[in-house]
Parts: C-alpha cells; structure tokens; sequence
C-alpha cells in the first residue's frame, strides 16, 4: 500500500514511492503527447477535442446551463460560450428556455449531436480494442479497473492539485 508522502517527500522511506510516482508521470506525458496528436489530427478531420467534451458533458449529464458547463469542464465561461456557439451552428446543441427559470437558458445535446457522439465513441472503442488484441481477457479486465480507480482517485484530486498551484510544468516536454 502506498503511503501519502507528504512531510516525507526528502526521506528514504519516500524513494520507491516516488520513483513509481515518476514511472506513473513518464508514463502520463507520453500518454498526453500521443492523445494530443490524435486530437490533433480529429480536428482536421472534424470535431475538436475540446467540442467534443461539452458535447459529450451535456449527453451524459444533461440540459445545463453555459456557466455550470464551464464548471463541469474546469473551463472560462468566454472559452465555453464561444465553442457552444459552433456547436449550435452545427446542430449538434440547442439552446432551450430554462425549465426553473424562464429568463435563462439551458444547453442540450441535440438527436444529430447524440449520434455523432455515439459514433465517435463506437470508433474510439474499436480503436482501443485494438490496442488490447496481444492481451490475455484478465489482464485487460485488470487494467480497465485500476485505470478506472487511477482516473477516479485524479478526478477526486484534481480540486486541490488545482488550488496548490498545479502538477508541476505543463509541456509535455519532459524525458
């Protein structure tokens, strides 16, 4: 079991903890570059990376409104309203009168914006499936559900990691 290193970041008792911290972290900024690249080469060919989180946020939770979006993606409510614009554009979110109250409005993922979004994640899915086919059925089980709990136990720290100031550098031009 891993130990907090809080006080202990100088000591021995520290070191194996932290040098599989910086395997995890190695490990993460080569994950990110090569997402970064993908990401890349969708918005060439279509949607954004960053479109395609608020699409996917309003599928999967529901009508909200632009602010609690922005908050709901770590983002600046200017950077949101701007994307949520070229999604109305497209047809992928609508704009609808708040149900609570009148004078506001919600966003909300449109049939055509559900779609497109269900056929990305379908070639996402493939795409990944792929990457597991030189993997035996119980390793790749093993791995979803330990990324899972790595990805929830992240989520989980993000508020405070945010508030002391970040991780550290944000290229990705480490090792």
């Amino acid at each position: 079991m891993v130990n907090p290193v809080s006080g202990a970041v100088g000591s021995v008792d520290a070191e194996p903890e932290l040098e599989l911290a910086d395997r995890v972290g190695t490990a993460m900024v080569r994950l990110n570059r090569m997402t970064a690249c993908v990401n890349a080469q969708a918005g060439k060919t279509g949607m954004e990376k960053s479109a395609f989180i608020l699409l996917a946020t309003l599928v999967h939770q529901g009508p909200m409104r632009s602010s609690a979006l922005a908050e709901v993606v770590f983002s600046d409510p200017s950077t949101i309203s701007r994307q949520v614009a070229a999604l109305v554009k497209d047809g992928l979110v609508e704009r609808r009168a708040d149900p609570e109250d009148g004078r506001a409005s919600v966003l909300a993922a449109t049939a055509t914006g559900e779609q497109l979004l269900q056929e990305r994640r379908r070639m996402r899915n493939v795409a990944i499936a792929r990457m597991f086919e030189g993997w035996s059925d119980p390793d790749w089980v093993r791995f979803a559900e330990l990324f899972e709990r790595f990805v929830g136990d992240y989520e989980s720290a993000l508020p405070s990691f945010l508030s002391e100031g970040g991780l550290g550098p944000r290229s990705g031009g480490e090792k």
